[in-house]
């Protein structure tokens, strides 16, 4: 058997015909190409009028939740920011005092939460780590800024308001959850 090493390419520099001196082939299959893609239908949408439909387990911006009586859900615990590979989540765990009962629902919360969304890759992995539901990666597409501060985040940001509640449950019984 004849070891890779030992093969030899031979290269033939054959003359060219008069035809392909002219580089008519060339040109007529480039041409055909062009044509192709001529008729064929657009990819582009118009965007303020059209809508493009996403997949249902698309990840997009990230949301702090709260609970019923409007709370955070935060309890500081970290294992978001542990588990984010792009390391894209700080946050700074302080304690809760006497008249805050009614904001936050643990002894600890968050007090500052930031997510650095040129760094997020949108795994979803910070949203599977959290063990109270906390964090939730929502539908919504994150918008676009011209400054590279105004991409981080804060808890002004990312806590859901309260008249703008987001059902997770729906979100769950279509599988998206824990899809990765």
């Amino acid at each position: 058997m004849e070891s890779l090493s030992n093969r030899k390419k031979v290269v033939s520099d054959k003359p060219m015909t008069f035809v392909e001196s002219l580089y008519l082939p060339a040109i007529f299959s480039g041409m055909m190409v062009t044509l192709k893609h001529m008729f064929k239908r657009r990819k582009t949408i118009k965007y303020p009028e059209e809508q493009r439909v996403f997949a249902p387990v698309y990840r997009g911006m990230h949301v702090l939740k709260r609970d019923e009586q409007g709370r955070e859900n935060c309890t500081a615990c970290g294992l978001c920011a542990v588990a984010c590979p792009a390391e894209a989540i700080t946050m700074v765990a302080a304690e809760r005092e006497k008249g805050e009962e009614n904001l936050y629902r643990e002894e600890k919360y968050a007090e500052i939460y930031e997510i650095n969304m040129l760094r997020c890759i949108f795994c979803g992995l910070c949203e599977e780590a959290c063990p109270k539901e906390a964090i939730f990666l929502t539908d919504r597409i994150v918008p676009t800024e011209y400054e590279r501060n105004e991409f981080i985040y804060g808890k002004d940001m990312l806590v859901e308001k309260l008249d703008k509640r987001i059902d997770i449950t729906k979100r769950q019984d279509t599988g998206k959850r824990g899809a990765v």
